[in-house]
Formats: structure tokens, C-alpha cells, sequence
């Protein structure tokens, strides 16, 4: 079967690296905020271009916690997207906030800028944009109704490690930002793991109490915190792979560019590239109104595929309540028709050929 993602094959290439990093781990006994993590938080904030990396358990954590250390909480909204994971709205809610949906460009995916000024009220203390997929939201015109409006701007980096925007990095943007580490991202660990970004030093000093108990010296506890610390095995694992992102988003790019020369003449809607920033594709993702036949077919030749997202979060029962009545016409439409095809740093031109053709299959009929 020809997966989503190849781990396997990614793995080989740094097999070496890993285990030996994991063996002198292990016979150093230092598993909890290690010298691992504490390297790899100071790697990550060099590569992105911040001042604090904090390591976390997961991306989720790492938006729960974003959100904690820039105030948000109880009465406050945060406007964002309804075509992303949960996990973006269940942080929101998390803190006692309010998701506040709204609908997405049409050819990026991305939230709209337009549909955020819209939606402003007195209530309105932060947006959280994703880079969905990989490609950054526009941030340039969302950092100015930010500013303009006196929000804190939050990034979900979560499927963007490496994108960048004029230069800059996903995360380096925004007051906070949260990564995740999840196996199937860009820069992924062999389990969950996360990481909270951010320019302020106040910011970096709270988190650093959240995600540890809210201790800054062992035993004595200032705040409230929380279990969330990056583990020393996965800060191995991550270190290894940090030093290859470019090559591996190298690659994604250069697998996604040919999936759009091979069909970009059928008739559907291959990615769109906005020219605002460098998109990483952490997912391929097309539109078809033939979807469903094209996913059979696939799987018929068992060719993973996925649907990212089939329902909206506005749409889910778990926000009913909050999303009585809204509609998000553009939203809705996507997660109708889009479509996610294999792609990773290891994926092989021949596999995209292959499953090329048998979507020209399908669509040439």
C-alpha cells in the first residue's frame, strides 16, 4: 500500500543518528527537561528567528498554553477558522474563551482577512490564524487589524514548521505561536509533542511556569501550571530531523509541484500558491467534485487518501451551541470537494505518477 506519509523510509536515513542519541539518553538517566530539550528549544528558536522556544506534550498544549500567557481566558472571543483540527477551538475553549468562526479564502484555504475585520466586536481579544496545510495565512494583513484593533495575534503553526512569509518564519510573527510535533508533520517526533514560541520575555517567563507546574524553582509553585514538558527521548528524535526541515520541505515542495503539473489539465483544483509566503505542504490537498469516485479508485489500488476536513468545527456538535445558525458558505464548499494525497520527504516521483494516473483515470472517463 502506498501511505499518506513514509516514516519508515524517513526513519532509515537517520537511524544511526537516533539510536545513538537515544542510547547515551538512556545511560544518562536524564529523561525529564533534559540537555535534549534544553538544546532543542535553543535550536528551534534559532532556525525560527524568536527570542523563546518552550517545549511542551503537544501542539494542543502549545495553543492552550499560548493562550494563557498572553491573558485570553473567561468572556474573551477569539476569531479563527472552522477548516482546521479541532484542537485550534478546543485551546480556545480550553480558556474559558468563545471560538469565534469564520469563513476562509477560497483558493488558499486560509482564514480571510476580510471575514476577521468583519467579525471584530468588543468582546474580540485575539486571533488565531492557521498556516492549514502548510502555506501561511496572510499575516501581513491580519497583523495590521491586529495592531489596528489593539488584538494579540496567536499563530497555529501546527502544519507549518519551516513556511515563511518575506522571510520571516510561521511563529516568528505573531505574539505567541504553537507547534506541533505530531508523527505525520513536517518536523514530527515518534509520539506527541509540542512547542510555544514567542518574542516576549514576560510571555516566555509564564510559560515556563505552565508547562512545569507552574514552578520556576522545584517545589515552590507561583501559579497554577500544568504537566506539559517536551520529553528528552522525542528532543533526540527532533533534533536529528531539525537538522534536515529545509531538505525534507525541500522535497514536499518539489513532490507537490509535480503532482500539479500531472494534473493540472483534468478538472480539478490543484494548491494554490499565493506568492506570500513559501508553503511547506504538510498536506497536498485538491479539489474535485468527483471526489468520492476518485477516493475509490485509490483505494481500490490501495493508494492511501484523506479528507482534511470532512466536517467544519462549526458543524460539530462539540461547538452547537456557540454556532447555532452560522453558516460559512466557502467552508462548507471546501470540505465538500477537497481531497489529500501521500506526500513526504521520502515520497518517490514514479508513486506520484502512479497515483496521478489513476486519478486521470477516473476523470478522463
Amino acid at each position: 500500500m502506498i501511505p499518506m506519509v513514509n516514516l519508515k523510509a524517513q526513519y532509515a536515513e537517520i537511524r544511526e543518528e537516533v539510536e545513538q542519541g537515544l542510547a547515551e539518553t538512556i545511560a544518562r538517566c536524564s529523561f525529564i527537561l533534559g540537555p535534549n530539550v534544553q538544546a532543542f528549544e535553543r535550536e528551534c528558536a534559532e532556525y525560527l528567528g524568536v527570542k523563546h522556544a518552550i517545549g511542551v506534550a503537544s501542539g494542543t498544549d502549545a495553543l492552550h498554553l499560548s493562550l494563557l500567557a498572553e491573558g485570553i481566558g473567561a468572556g474573551d472571543e477569539v476569531i479563527t477558522t472552522a477548516f482546521t483540527f479541532i484542537a485550534t477551538a478546543e485551546a480556545i475553549k480550553y480558556v474559558g474563551a468563545r471560538p469565534v468562526f469564520v469563513d476562509i479564502d477560497p483558493k488558499t484555504f486560509n482564514i480571510s482577512p476580510e471575514a476577521i475585520e468583519q467579525a471584530i466586536t468588543p468582546l474580540t481579544k485575539a486571533v488565531m490564524p492557521v498556516h492549514l496545510f502548510g502555506q501561511p495565512a496572510d499575516l501581513t494583513a491580519i497583523a495590521g487589524l491586529c495592531e489596528k484593533h489593539n488584538l494579540k495575534l496567536i499563530e497555529d503553526c501546527c502544519q507549518s514548521f519551516g513556511a515563511s512569509i518575506n522571510g520571516k518564519q510561521t511563529g516568528s510573527i505573531g505574539h505567541a505561536a504553537g507547534f506541533s510535533f505530531f508523527p505525520s508533520k513536517n518536523l514530527g517526533a515518534f509520539g506527541d509533542g509540542g512547542l510555544v514560541v514567542t518574542n516576549s520575555d514576560q510571555a516566555a517567563e509564564t510559560l515556563q511556569m505552565l508547562h512545569n507546574h507552574g514552578s520556576k524553582v522545584r517545589y515552590y509553585h507561583d501559579i497554577i501550571g500544568y504537566n506539559s514538558r517536551l520529553d528528552e527521548m522525542q528532543a533526540v528524535i527532533l533534533r536529528a530531523k531539525l537538522k534536515r526541515i529545509d531538505q525534507y520541505n525541500r522535497a514536499r515542495r518539489r513532490a507537490a509541484h509535480l503532482y500539479s503539473e500531472l494534473l493540472g489539465d483534468l478538472p480539478l483544483a490543484t494548491p494554490y500558491e499565493d506568492g506570500l509566503g513559501v508553503h511547506v505542504y504538510h498536506q497536498y490537498t485538491l479539489l474535485c467534485d468527483r471526489r468520492d469516485e476518485v477516493m475509490k479508485a485509490l483505494q481500490d489500488q490501495q493508494i492511501a487518501c484523506a479528507v482534511y476536513y470532512p466536517v467544519p468545527l462549526h458543524q460539530q456538535n462539540a461547538f452547537k451551541e456557540e454556532c447555532a445558525g452560522v453558516t460559512l458558505p466557502v467552508t462548507e464548499d471546501i470540505a465538500c470537494r477537497c481531497l489529500s494525497l501521500p506526500i513526504c520527504s521520502s515520497i518517490e516521483d514514479h508513486t506520484i505518477k502512479e497515483i496521478a494516473g489513476v486519478i486521470r483515470g477516473v476523470l478522463s472517463a
